[in-house]
């Protein structure tokens, strides 16, 4: 009977480890390739609630009954053992309590408890599988002693205005999420390339158009009244495939042209060479530069349109954004055979020595470099050295912490490269980040 009693412990604690660390996604794959013992792993699971309250009661059940006929009955077999040696009767007594108390705590928690829930997590679904259907029948068996146990918790609960929480339902906030996904990368079992995909997931929400933008003074246009060999033209120089079209400037932009369209329509007919754009003109949106990333994304997806024209707060055109830019947000730098000759946004020349791109972002720079800049008024870095240093020139410094950015290329007032630079050699955590910008960018 003590043997039945310590299996029937291990049962019910490797079903309740089991179906708590078995993944239901899997069960269900199983489920609908036919397997039956999986239908019944399903029905567990998804009452997970109720077939927990289950094998706590088994366990309970389980470890009274050891306790009730497990220690009288080693101590009625160990009592004529001791008796042998001329002992009093108390002595015998005590001394074969403490003997049968120990041994069948021992039995109990070793062969019982912490050997089937180290089975129950290293096989989790072979044991879900398996003790699904047992369970099943135990469960209907023990209903109304496991509805009325589990309405009286509830009861006692909500005495302390607490509202039970269902422990399938428990939700984990993104912070949470963050952190299961840094041990998960610890432990080996994401790489690096699926934690930053998945990170960048949860910081997409967060980022607005005009951080991702290609500015207005980078855009490259064409009139409305140029002609279609003056658009291959700019190709030929540019490499593009879109450009937007002005009437007249920059703030006036009333759509863009595809030059595959252009082209295909001048190989077919040379004289359309000499034909207006005006013909070829697509529309675009326009859009607040503060719109969210993923509102935009959703809007230009419901319009099928890949190119969004942002306005600033007056109605002047502050830079545009297309469907690449914002999925270069998940996956990283999109290049291609045109893309060869650009300098990468963040680029490593040792180990003390970084240049950035104008355009990085601070936040992307305080988590490089673990600085605390300010980005309430800017952007960038770039915008942030100049309301440091209004009247900037290349070469001009400014000190940062332990770093010291250097301007070291301009186009007027655009700060197009800075240069960051520390005395002391650079923190391990740097040369993370920066290895993974390097990997990215090969």
């Amino acid at each position: 009977m003590v043997t039945l009693l310590i299996a029937l412990t291990g049962f019910f604690v490797a079903t309740e480890f089991a179906i708590v660390k078995v993944r239901s996604t899997r069960i269900d794959q199983l489920a609908a390739e036919g397997n039956k013992n999986a239908l019944a792993a399903k029905k567990v699971i998804s009452n997970l609630d109720e077939y927990l309250s289950a094998c706590q009661l088994g366990i309970t059940v389980t470890a009274l009954g050891l306790g009730w006929l497990g220690e009288p009955t080693v101590v009625h077999l160990l009592e004529p053992v001791f008796e042998r040696f001329e002992l009093s009767s108390s002595v015998v007594s005590a001394l074969s309590f403490v003997i049968a108390f120990t041994g069948i705590t021992f039995l109990h928690v070793v062969i019982g408890e912490l050997a089937p829930k180290t089975v129950a997590i290293q096989k989790a679904e072979a044991v879900a599988l398996l003790f699904a259907k047992p369970m099943i029948m135990f469960y209907r068996l023990m209903y109304p002693f496991i509805k009325t146990l589990n309405g009286a918790s509830r009861l006692v609960v909500s005495l302390f205005g607490l509202k039970p929480v269902a422990e399938h339902e428990m939700a984990h906030s993104e912070e949470e999420l963050r952190m299961i996904l840094s041990e998960s990368l610890k432990s080996g079992e994401i790489n690096q390339s699926e934690y930053k995909y998945v990170n960048n997931i949860f910081e997409f929400d967060d980022r607005l158009a005009k951080e991702i933008m290609v500015p207005r003074t980078e855009i490259i246009a064409i009139d409305k009244s140029e002609t279609a060999q003056d658009c291959i033209s700019m190709v030929l120089e540019e490499n593009y495939t879109r450009y937007p079209v002005t009437d007249g400037d920059k703030d006036r932009i009333i759509g863009m042209v595809n030059i595959k369209e252009i082209l295909t329509d001048v190989i077919r007919d040379e004289s359309k060479k000499k034909v207006s754009i005006e013909h070829y003109i697509r529309p675009v949106i326009q859009v607040i530069e503060s719109i969210a990333i993923h509102d935009l994304l959703v809007k230009m997806q419901k319009d099928r349109i890949q190119m969004a024209i942002l306005i600033d707060e007056y109605g002047g055109t502050a830079g545009l954004v297309t469907v690449e830019d914002i999925i270069e947000e998940i996956v990283g730098e999109i290049r291609d055979e045109f893309d060869q000759d650009e300098t990468p946004m963040i680029k490593r020349i040792n180990e003390h020595q970084v240049i950035l791109d104008g355009k990085v972002l601070i936040s992307e720079v305080n988590d490089l470099f673990g600085l605390d800049i300010d980005d309430e008024d800017v952007d960038t870095v770039g915008g942030w050295v100049l309301t440091e240093k209004f009247e900037v020139q290349e070469g001009d410094t400014i000190e940062r912490g332990n770093y010291t950015f250097k301007v070291i290329e301009m186009e007027g007032y655009h700060i197009k490269f800075i240069e960051v630079s520390k005395k002391a050699i650079i923190l391990t955590e740097v040369e993370n980040n920066l290895r993974d910008e390097t990997i990215q960018e090969a």
